[in-house]
């Protein structure tokens, strides 16, 4: 099911009334306990002006005869201490109530996080100008162009004038999916402003200073283009209800399952906010009559599945939408005649939409579910900070080499989640829907990305042209989830530890001038950061392109494509497996430059 944008907008607006609705019971509560406050100091004040021994009533009790002053605060303190009790509880029930009428549900614990989502926010393939980008981003010891400013600050240094730039870019993704015993052909196209910056040059006057210049730059840089597409069918001996029983076994029965006059809405939410995600998996194959407990019974922790064993003929589509974005600023300063260094302060921001289908269907003897129906969406918003460090030297007219750093990204994220299934079964032509129509809202969290360190060398060929060649290396073992609950995601860092492993860039890229044109090509190597690379295999590229010089500006054309073979798992529980992707990528960029 797709969060449709009139969804979006409810969603939007119920996220900024919540807070408020929410603020303005606490208040009243606040002023609640002032108020028992105040009579707990009143009572006390009499305590101290009576006499010893005269009888005190306090909210219906009973006369206590002979009571004493100390025995009296105490009851005034318990007092005080249910009714604290009372409006917590009135706090947390409202809050409950507000977020079921929005269709809202807080979850406690946090969505199923994975290897997936560390390495989609922790992979970055730089857009860039068209001139990088036909060169296949091999500029770290060049720089002299925005999106080099992006792989190594120190070239903002070696602008001479101020320098500006704007890119767009058309996307082209084609999946083909293996999936049972048939393949299957996807693609998604998607157009797109990737880059826009300045870089601001400031020459030193004090002609005895070997500090020649500094350098000041504001870019954006989009690092990844989250749209994509897939689709996959075949038949095979695996079944979606696979996924219910691997949530649902070792479960109480009283916690996946409805409350008698309890609607679809409310049981989904009040399970997510008291058992979370996993629970709320297991009530819909329950409700949905996928599974079935052993015994009918509150504290059955065992179910099996109402789909019989056979063949599954299957359907299955992913759409995503959104992107990795990168706003720097940048000093640059030029220090002698061959000395360039530089440092980036970068903010990250992410944006993440996805929706899956699943349909399946048998006819196997023995099943009383013959058909299901199961959708999904997830929609991820975060924000991060990152800083580079780097420097260029120039050995000579003919030689340069750089290196820079980049730091781990620190991002804080927060999900939001839809689902929906429908079963049938054939034999008494039913059909069960199950819709909660509830937006499932996640605590954040955090993700550490891996930093990274790059090697360059380049080859100035007087006038004629350039060879620029960059050597990157990043362990994503290193990637490390993280939340208020130190041990949260200890065995999801465990697995990235032992599946993930260091990995290796190698970018070469080349150009010729003649006259006013320039003649650009490049190649790239991509190491699997898996340390099985049958599952997810080295990423290989090429790129050309052309360059106008028109004096002060200067119009750039670029082509890129790409290829890698990965499996995709279709869901993280059960044992419906992955579909084989074979995955071009290809780029066709235009950027527009100009001297200041």
């Amino acid at each position: 099911m797709q969060i449709q944008g009139l969804q979006l907008e409810r969603l939007e607006e119920t996220q900024q009334l919540v807070p408020l609705l929410l603020t303005v019971l606490r208040n009243q509560i606040q002023e609640q306990l002032l108020g028992d406050l105040q009579i707990a100091l009143l009572v006390q004040q009499r305590l101290q002006d009576q006499e010893p021994g005269l009888p005190i009533q306090l909210h219906g009790q009973q006369p206590q005869q002979e009571a004493q002053p100390q025995d009296l605060l105490e009851v005034v303190a318990q007092e005080v201490a249910q009714q604290e009790d009372e409006n917590r509880n009135t706090f947390h029930n409202m809050k409950k109530i507000i977020f079921t009428l929005f269709g809202l549900a807080s979850i406690l614990n946090s969505y199923g996080q994975d290897l997936t989502d560390a390495l989609r926010y922790s992979t970055e393939n730089t857009q860039g100008t068209a001139r990088f980008k036909s060169m296949s981003g091999a500029f770290g010891a060049l720089g002299g162009d925005m999106s080099a400013i992006s792989i190594n600050p120190a070239g903002a240094a070696i602008f001479n004038t101020s320098h500006g730039s704007l890119s767009i870019s058309n996307s082209s993704t084609i999946n083909n999916a293996q999936y049972g015993s048939s393949t299957q052909k996807a693609k998604n196209n998607s157009f797109d402003m990737n880059q826009l910056g300045a870089a601001f040059v400031f020459k030193n006057k004090d002609l005895n200073s070997k500090w020649n210049k500094f350098v000041v730059s504001v870019f954006y840089e989009q690092l990844q283009n989250y749209d994509n597409q897939l689709f996959a069918a075949g038949v095979t001996s695996n079944s979606i209800s696979s996924y219910f029983t691997d949530y649902a076994n070792g479960l109480r029965l009283g916690d996946i399952s409805s409350l008698a006059g309890e609607s679809i809405s409310d049981a989904y939410n009040a399970i997510g906010y008291y058992g979370g995600y996993a629970q709320q998996q297991a009530f819909l194959g329950y409700e949905s009559f996928i599974i079935e407990p052993e015994e009918d019974l509150d504290e059955n922790s065992a179910y099996t599945s109402n789909i019989a064993p056979g063949d599954f003929n299957q359907e299955y589509s992913y759409t995503s939408t959104g992107y990795n974005g990168k706003l720097s600023f940048n000093l640059g300063v030029q220090y002698d005649k061959n000395f360039y260094f530089g440092i980036n302060l970068n903010s990250h921001f992410i944006n993440y939409e996805r929706s899956t289908y699943l349909f399946e269907e048998n006819t196997n003897e023995g099943s009383t579910v013959n058909q299901v129906d199961f959708e999904n969406s997830l929609m991820t918003l975060g924000n991060g900070f990152s800083l580079q460090l780097g420097s260029i030297v120039k050995l000579n007219d003919f030689i340069r080499i750089g290196v820079a750093y980049d730091s781990p990204t620190w991002l804080t994220l927060r999900e939001e989640t839809t689902q929906y299934i429908s079963t049938f079964n054939e034999a008494e032509n039913t059909q069960t829907v199950v819709n909660p129509a509830v937006i499932n809202i996640f605590p954040e969290y955090n993700l550490r990305t891996p930093a990274k360190i790059t090697g360059s060398a380049a080859f100035i060929i007087g006038k004629m042209g350039l060879i620029s060649v960059d050597y990157s290396r990043k362990d994503y073992s290193k990637t490390r989830f993280r939340s208020r609950k130190r041990s949260e995601f200890s065995q999801e860092n465990a697995f990235i530890g032992n599946t993930l492993k260091a990995a290796n860039t190698l970018r070469i890229g080349g150009e010729i001038r003649h006259k006013n044109m320039s003649y650009r090509g490049g190649y790239k190597l991509e190491q699997s950061p898996y340390i099985n690379t049958a599952t997810y295999g080295d990423l290989t590229g090429f790129s050309f392109g052309l360059g106008f010089n028109f004096g002060n500006s200067r119009l750039d054309l670029a082509y890129e494509n790409s290829k890698r073979d990965m499996d995709h798992r279709l869901f993280n529980a059960g044992n419906l497996g992955s579909t084989r992707l074979n995955t071009t990528n290809s780029n066709l960029s235009l950027t527009l430059s100009m001297d200041l």
